[in-house]
């Protein structure tokens, strides 16, 4: 399951260094599937659609840092346990409801992610 950002973040920013796979983004600042990942062109990803990791996609949320679930891995292959929660201030980085997925498919996002 990815996690999320609630409208309690107050936008310290603590999170955003500690994601391994740099899915964690400002207010209102374009992201893309490439952003420091080894994904380049035209790519499938692990549930099946296709999508251009260089073209840049609109923003989450234009208020608070908000996290890109198709790259959110709960640090799952780095760490034991979701970074962004760890150093969260306000525990605001909590599990998606609305994006549950299995540890393999983690491990599996994880290694589409970094080209393993």
């Amino acid at each position: 399951m990815a996690i999320i950002i609630t409208d309690e973040c107050i936008n310290c920013d603590a999170c955003v260094s500690e994601c391994p796979n740099n899915a964690i983004y400002e207010p209102d600042q374009n992201w893309s599937y490439s952003d420091e990942t080894a994904l380049k062109g035209m790519v499938k990803t692990p549930n099946g659609k296709e999508v251009d990791a260089d073209a840049e996609n609109d923003p989450i949320s234009d208020e608070f840092y908000f996290i890109v679930s198709d790259k959110c891995t709960e640090c799952k292959g780095f760490h034991d346990e979701p970074q962004c929660a760890s150093v969260c201030p306000v525990d605001c980085c909590i599990p998606d409801e609305n994006h549950v997925e299995t540890e393999d498919a983690l491990l599996e996002k994880k290694a589409w992610l970094h080209g393993e």
